[in-house]
């Protein structure tokens, strides 16, 4: 059975003060994505006891003298008989420095869709590859979708270096080749680290087997990482979630203790997705443009004077406007503009095919809107050889795992910002409008991935607003 490094419970560290990161694994298959993942949890004791005893009795059946560790993420009956990741599996720790939320993402290409729905919310990827084969095919792939998804920062795990004789030159060989692959995409924040999963090497704790390496530890990198969010100095985007209207006299909302009132309170309940707000500012409703000037700011722990990007709250405004759930309250010196023709990234999650002429919904945010696609521009080719970059090649469909560059023509309009500006309110689902399930998922404005278009102007985000519902 693998031995558990020093590090203190997570359920005996108070969860106050501590920040929040939320991190995805990827990789090819093989490459110990699982095992890397079981070990953090193991060596961070975030495994509950009975689950440990049942990961020691499925690998003693398997013939193993030791625990498994990847059984403690590969949860599916068909991934533990074939030893693979299939589906996203979502795991929480924590330490004394902070909390994750943790996906696991699949390698295999046919789920790469799965790779992007763990990915679209991450603030750091964790890209794995396997030190005898060093970058691959897929480590290009999950880098590309990495610089599409905007994702702050990824680090480089080269897996199984202990299968390498603990080589400093075949680590720095893959850090090379991996270094020149971030800069042709325009990933600019990247790390590498030597790690053996399976013996715990650099994982949580330094491994005295790679003198030649003085960098961080996975977790250590993880713990220090800067979670620092921009989205808190940008511009404010608050999209409604539920308006808070009671009918009879009740608590106020923000704590029990709090007097009661009366059916005339009226807040707009929501989750500040970037920017902040006060009591005074002056804020306008979209899609409507009415202008309004906020009240009050309540929270579950009493009314705030200021709150910021990633807080839950309700705020009341002096002028009973309408506003209604889906509307999004934004600062009146850069609102989001009101857009019916709108150009975006799809990557398409369905069986069957997108093609042109097709009636979908579009949902951004908690609002919800009739569209037609009016034309597909290209499909990102990520098979691209290392050393150049992906490119988008003409196509008239759009089939399942495939990355496009779409066309939608809305029924109404509806104010989405440039993903590369703002990843929540630049971001939006396709759904299917005869059965209500998820087709794909949308990245407004998104271009092509390489460091100088990155930073090129959000004109490709729309075209300017057309009148009448599209045909």
């Amino acid at each position: 059975m693998p031995q558990r490094s020093s590090v203190l419970p997570a359920t005996a560290v108070p969860t106050g003060g501590r920040t929040l990161l939320r991190l995805a694994t990827a990789g090819s298959v093989d490459d110990g994505k699982s095992t890397l993942v079981g070990r953090l949890l193991f060596d961070t004791n975030s495994v509950l006891a009975d689950t440990l005893d049942h990961v020691e009795q499925v690998s003693k059946r398997k013939g193993l003298d030791r625990a498994d560790l990847a059984l403690f993420t590969d949860g599916l009956r068909a991934e533990r008989e074939q030893g693979i990741t299939i589906d996203v599996a979502y795991r929480y720790f924590a330490t004394p420095a902070r909390k994750f939320i943790l996906a696991d993402c699949p390698g295999h290409v046919q789920y790469t869709r799965n790779t992007v729905t763990g990915c679209s919310t991450a603030d750091v990827i964790v890209l794995l590859v396997d030190a005898r084969k060093g970058v691959v095919e897929q480590t290009r792939r999950h880098l590309a979708v990495a610089s599409l998804l905007r994702v702050p920062h990824v680090v480089l795990v080269v897996n199984k270096i202990d299968l390498v004789d603990y080589s400093e030159d075949a680590f720095t060989a893959i850090a090379t080749d991996f270094a020149l692959l971030a800069r042709s995409l325009g990933v600019l924040d990247t790390h590498c680290i030597p790690v053996s999963a399976t013996e715990g090497d650099n994982v949580v704790t330094r491994s005295h087997r790679t003198p030649w390496y003085d960098g961080a530890t996975v977790l250590g990198y993880l713990e220090n990482v800067d979670d620092s969010r921009l989205a808190v100095g940008s511009d404010l985007r608050f999209p409604v979630q539920y308006v808070v209207r009671p009918q009879y006299a009740v608590r106020a909302p923000w704590a029990s203790r709090a007097p009661e009132v009366n059916g005339d309170y009226r807040g707009y309940a929501g989750k500040i997705e970037s920017g902040r707000v006060r009591p005074g500012d002056e804020l306008v409703v979209l899609p409507r443009g009415s202008h309004a000037v906020v009240e009050a700011i309540d929270a579950p722990d009493g009314p705030l004077d200021l709150a910021v990007a990633g807080q839950s709250v309700i705020i009341r405004l002096h002028s009973d406007i309408d506003v209604s759930r889906g509307d999004i309250l934004a600062a009146t010196d850069a609102p989001p503009a009101p857009i019916r023709d709108l150009i975006a990234a799809v990557c398409w999650l369905a069986e069957r095919d997108l093609t042109i002429g097709a009636r979908i919904l579009l949902q951004h945010g908690t609002s919800l809107t009739k569209a037609i696609v009016k034309s597909i521009e290209g499909v990102l080719d990520l098979d691209f050889e290392a050393g150049t970059v992906p490119c988008w090649r003409p196509t008239a469909t759009l089939g399942l795992n495939d990355i496009g560059r779409v066309r939608l023509a809305l029924a109404s309009p509806v104010p989405i910002d440039s993903y590369r500006e703002h990843r929540a309110t630049g971001a939006f689902i396709i759904v299917d409008e005869a059965d209500g399930w998820t087709l794909g998922a949308g990245l407004a404005g998104s271009t092509p991935l390489t460091a100088e278009t990155a930073a090129s102007p959000r004109s490709d985000l729309h075209h300017p607003a057309q009148q009448g519902n599209p045909s």
